[in-house]
């Protein structure tokens, strides 16, 4: 769900498929309007759009998808954010010194406000992160922090909260110990789970903390207002805001619209000014020069149950992932920029220490084979003694995972005799939900990286990793990450992370990955600086702005 962005599903990424409505191209430096209205332009500094999903949480200490952190990346800000580049860039913190061994971060915090007016100080930040790391607190991204000295051993109920090493100096300095040097950490402060909370605050709203607009602090380049229950939400400018001065929309308008054909519907009308495309409508749009389209790092896959009797045995789980045409799925199907993957690192996204990317000279694993499918459906449906079987997929309620899901449970059908798919459609956040309780036995899911290292998707498939929702758990698999979040030689940690996809993919079969997701859009020619990452948050609108509309 990038989930972006981190999709991460949310996202966390896990991350959303529906989230791709409110996606735009990153190459906003071109003026298609031709205009030099300046004044009009000033007059109106409002963008609306669509999504295909409600926001399924507010606050930093739980969410997990690529719309809530897209949303937290735009209300609120951390330490550092990704800039237009993509480069991280001062946020709260004005500077940072790293040490010589890269171990320690001492960040000197600039002068900051909350929206009520407080200033925002080191203390937030301590307290935001420890909260996140608590037991108590439920957060399924508490991994991301482990990184940081003693964060593993609190949150796994080993060590105290006075261990882990981040600490409020004074007000305005923050000192973070990591247990390995990492170079991307300055970018990760900009992720959700490490958005600063006001204590007090925190408190003083209990359980309703973080369940509406009002029962929020915001520190980032807008507020959250009218957000209702999958009708839509706004966000207004914060003037509280250290930056202000750059912000230069008013408002920022988002309707729940699961259709595309409505979304288009709507852009056609004028009623939103960007929308992203599914199949049917690329090739009617493709020549309009409000038409773009890139690919980005999020991987789009099936999570198979381990706990499940069928799906145990690997046959079937080859079975699986062989038995549909993934080339079929992301040329025509989605036809939106989208390529097949046999992989789960996607391409285009991290370099190694020799400089090449991580997919170099790997296309990845598996291909296509009906075939090779069905003898190992046959030989998996002998080994547990069944002729005929039945498999339920999860998967989400907008229109592109509708036509995905049924294409699968077409494919799987006619090339696995004795198969029967059935499709289980629900609301973005009932998904999730589902999924995290692992009530599923294949579901259609996706990840969006949190920050550009390969580590961001593979440690999630360790035994017990709270995304690994399917239970996969593999001793060797287990090992190779544990050997590549300790090695200091970069060239081994690379070959470890190598190592460990091959194991995810082709020995174990643990996944099947269908594709790597572009996007196909159309963006009104008056919108200009909206910003997509390919790690973290899907979008930033800090920079965007309205020209000649």
């Amino acid at each position: 769900m990038k989930t972006k962005k981190t999709l991460a599903l949310v996202g966390a990424l896990a991350i959303a498929g529906s989230s791709l409505a409110a996606c735009t191209s990153t190459d906003d430096s071109k003026d298609t309007s031709g205009s030099t209205d300046t004044k009009k332009a000033s007059d109106k500094q409002v963008l609306n759009l669509t999504s295909g999903s409600d926001i399924p949480a507010l606050s930093p200490t739980v969410a997990t998808d690529s719309v809530s952190f897209t949303v937290l990346n735009n209300v609120q800000e951390g330490l550092f954010r990704l800039d237009e580049k993509q480069e991280p860039t001062p946020g709260v913190a004005e500077s940072v010194d790293v040490s010589e061994d890269g171990l320690t971060y001492t960040f000197k915090l600039r002068d900051s406000k909350w929206s009520d007016g407080s200033d925002v100080t080191a203390k937030d930040f301590e307290y935001a992160w420890k909260r996140v790391l608590d037991p108590k607190s439920g957060s399924q991204y508490a991994y991301i922090m482990y990184i940081i000295d003693g964060a593993e051993a609190y949150n796994t109920g080993k060590g105290k909260p006075a261990d882990v090493g981040v600490k409020a100096v004074d007000d305005k300095t923050l000192e973070v110990k990591l247990t390995q040097p990492a170079e991307y950490f300055k970018a990760l402060t900009g992720f959700g789970s490490f958005m600063p909370l006001k204590q007090e605050f925190v408190e003083e709203k209990g359980k309703d903390f973080a369940t509406n607009p009002e029962n929020f602090l915001y520190n980032g380049p807008f507020q959250l207002t009218d957000w209702k229950t999958e009708v839509g939400w706004s966000y207004k400018k914060n003037d509280q805001y250290w930056d202000a001065d750059t912000v230069k929309l008013e408002e920022v308008n988002y309707k729940v619209v699961k259709e595309v054909s409505t979304a288009v519907n709507l852009y056609e009308k004028g009623d939103i000014d960007t929308v992203g495309l599914t199949s049917e409508f690329v090739d009617q749009y493709k020549d309009s020069e409000d038409f773009d389209t890139r690919l980005d790092a999020s991987m789009y896959y099936i999570q198979m149950n381990f706990k499940n009797e069928l799906l145990k045995n690997k046959d079937i789980r080859k079975a699986i992932d062989s038995g549909y045409d993934k080339e079929q799925m992301a040329n025509v199907l989605l036809n939106n920029g989208s390529i097949p993957a046999y992989y789960y690192v996607p391409k285009e996204f991290a370099k190694g220490p020799d400089g090449k990317d991580f997919r170099d000279g790997n296309e990845g694993f598996g291909s296509f084979d009906a075939s090779s499918a069905k003898a190992s459906f046959e030989k998996g449906l002998k080994d547990i003694g069944k002729k005929s079987v039945k498999l339920e997929l999860l998967s989400y309620d907008d229109d592109n995972s509708k036509k995905i899901s049924e294409y699968l449970k077409g494919e799987w059908e006619k090339n696995l005799p004795g198969l029967e798919v059935t499709i289980k459609q629900q609301p973005f956040k009932n998904k999730l939900d589902l999924e995290s309780k692992g009530q599923f036995e294949l579901s259609f899911a996706g990840w969006g990286p949190d920050y550009q290292d390969p580590m961001t998707f593979l440690d999630m498939w360790m035994t017990d990793g709270p995304y690994n929702r399917g239970k996969y758990t593999s001793d060797k698999y287990d090992s190779l990450i544990k050997s590549a979040m300790k090695e200091t030689d970069a060239a081994k940690r690379w070959q470890s992370l190598k190592d460990a996809e091959k194991v995810l993919l082709e020995d174990d079969q643990a996944i099947s990955v269908m594709y790597q997701r572009g996007a196909s859009l159309l963006r009104k020619p008056y919108v200009k600086g909206i910003v997509n990452h390919k790690v973290g948050a899907d979008t930033s609108f800090k920079w965007t702005y309205i020209e000649g509309k």
